[in-house]
């Protein structure tokens, strides 16, 4: 405690007064001058005990900070009696605290990074891989009609990375939260018009039969361009799980406390287990047969949920699988 140049002072001052007052009181008298003496040594023990017991709880305090600065995994917390230093213990250990919540968040999002950066790869990977190879075949086939097969399925999966990282692109300006939504009143009915338009001539190449329920007149508040966007992952979702001559219903509900969009489809659905990871990143079905990349339900939820909404997916009753979109009023 002495490294203290103010502990220091005030020993040299405390020493020179008791010099002082022995001096006068051996003038004044010998037992005078004794009590000063004893006094002043009972005094300097007990504010030497005291100030020592501060520094031992400011040490704890520092050991704590140096947990943190060292990422321990144990954050040591130790009681105080009430007081000044306690309450400098307790601030000081809501900010280690807080500065652990944020080192691990930190951890989480740096872990989290990499394994997407891990996944994108390998997403492109593969069709690049084949690209690489149709090309070669193109190189060595000398049919014309073999040869634009082969250039039709090489522009059939650059439009699937193109895909892939248009949805990724859109994915990073939602989670950095320089997106800003619209919030307008939105036409539900011109709202599903509007998503299913880009599938119609696909629906029915494929001979999938669309049914949709939409009472005219209800409306919700959002950016129409997005949640089309959403809406359309969904009903991609439900083609290629129906297949040819396949079904699906679009539904909508209007309550006092919420407006409900059911999509339906009468496919394979989801196994029990999918049902808590269907909406995460790159995750596919163990029973897909498609070339999906696991992104669009995720894009569909970020983008949905950034607006005030919720989806959930379950199996239907009587066989495929069921999506339902609510904002609440």
């Amino acid at each position: 405690m002495f490294r203290n140049k103010e502990i220091r002072q005030f020993a040299v001052f405390f020493l020179i007064i008791t010099v002082v007052a022995v001096i006068g009181g051996f003038l004044i008298r010998p037992a005078a001058a004794a009590l000063v003496l004893v006094t002043a040594a009972a005094f300097g023990m007990a504010f030497a005990g005291f100030t020592k017991a501060r520094y031992r709880s400011i040490a704890q305090i520092s050991d704590q900070i140096d947990l943190v600065l060292h990422n321990a995994d144990r954050l040591y917390i130790s009681e105080a009696d009430e007081g000044e230093l306690s309450i400098l213990q307790s601030e000081i250990t809501k900010m280690t605290l807080r500065i652990r919540e944020q080192n691990d968040a930190l951890k989480k999002e740096k872990k989290y990074l990499a394994d997407s950066l891990a996944d994108v790869a390998h997403q492109l990977r593969t069709p690049l891989t084949s690209v690489n190879l149709i090309l070669s075949l193109i190189e060595n086939t000398p049919d014309e009609n073999e040869r634009r097969d082969l250039l039709r399925e090489t522009e059939e999966l650059l439009g699937q990375m193109d895909w892939l990282l248009t949805s990724l692109l859109k994915l990073s300006r939602l989670d950095a939260g320089v997106v800003e939504f619209r919030n307008e009143q939105v036409d539900v009915s011109g709202l599903i018009r509007a998503a299913i338009r880009p599938f119609l001539i696909s629906m029915e190449l494929h001979n999938i039969t669309l049914e949709t329920d939409i009472p005219e007149g209800i409306e919700i508040s959002g950016d129409l361009g997005w949640l089309s966007e959403a809406i359309q992952n969904i009903l991609k979702n439900c083609m290629e799980s129906a297949g040819d001559n396949g079904r699906i219903q679009i539904a909508c509900e209007d309550t006092l406390l919420y407006t409900e969009i059911t999509i339906c489809d009468n496919g394979a659905g989801f196994e029990k287990e999918e049902l808590f990871c269907l909406f995460d990143r790159f995750y596919r079905g163990k029973n897909s047969q498609t070339a999906g990349y696991g992104i669009g339900l995720a894009l569909c939820k970020t983008i949905i949920t950034r607006q005030g909404g919720t989806i959930t997916a379950k199996n239907h009753q009587q066989g495929g699988a069921i999506f339902t979109i609510r904002f609440p009023k």
